[in-house]
């Protein structure tokens, strides 16, 4: 939708608080080059949706996107004989029961994935921890200025040699830059190699403005994804 300007912003999930990083997204990141205009901290809620009329005894499979199954480990140990497929979002997966009568099937998601599909919810809040949160990003086609940003999105590569990684971490350490986040994913083709995506947070512009100089220095392919104010509300 993004690429097509068919919208002007999408909300894309970056990492859970019990699955993790959702590696896949982060190469959309890479593939698209979209610019990240700011973070939303979401709570989640995982509810057991099916059509109405349909019982818990009446289920055979169970589906919903990896994450959200494993966010529901728990619940879904104590019902061995189910099936468990992975789909593509959790309200794909309740819209495909709504829209194909599977009254086997059962999909993990929201609340308001049922009211929108009309399934019935069969139990709720079967996430295994019930502080359970998303970090999403926010996404645009344009760089959209953020005054008084505090927080970036950057990526970039390094050599492969003794401490390069320690390096570069150590020119954020010495401008009073924290660094929030960092993962590392293989490029493509390229045996050793790796981009790395990290997230960094400054109380003052001149700290983080010089701390980008002196990495520019130590990498390749640096990139900055995106400049916005930090958001930690859920």
């Amino acid at each position: 939708m993004l690429k097509q300007r068919k919208a002007d912003y999408v909300v894309m999930a970056i990492e859970n608080s019990i699955a993790g990083s959702i590696l896949p997204n982060y190469n959309l990141l890479r593939d698209y080059r979209f610019h990240i205009i700011g973070e939303v901290h979401l709570n989640i809620q995982q509810n057991l949706l099916a059509l109405p009329g349909v019982k818990l005894s009446d289920i055979e499979t169970v589906e919903s996107h990896p994450i959200a199954i494993r966010q529901c480990d728990e619940f879904l140990s104590e019902h061995p004989e189910w099936t468990i497929k992975e789909g593509l979002d959790t309200a794909g997966c309740a819209k495909r029961i709504s829209e194909e009568k599977l009254k086997n099937t059962a999909a993990i998601a929201s609340e308001y994935a049922a009211k929108i599909y009309g399934l019935n919810i069969l139990e709720r809040r079967i996430e295994t921890h019930k502080k359970n949160a998303t970090r999403f990003l926010i996404l645009a086609n344009e760089v959209v200025e953020q005054k008084g940003a505090n927080k970036a999105s950057l990526s970039f590569q390094i050599g492969n040699s003794v401490g390069a990684l320690a390096t570069v971490l150590q020119c954020f350490a010495e401008q009073n830059v924290n660094l929030s986040k960092i993962q590392s994913m293989p490029v493509i083709g390229r045996r050793n190699e790796y981009d790395f995506y990290v997230d960094v947070e400054w109380k003052k512009q001149s700290d983080y403005d010089a701390a980008i100089r002196k990495v520019l220095k130590h990498t390749v392919n640096f990139s900055i994804m995106g400049e916005y104010i930090k958001n930690d509300k859920v």
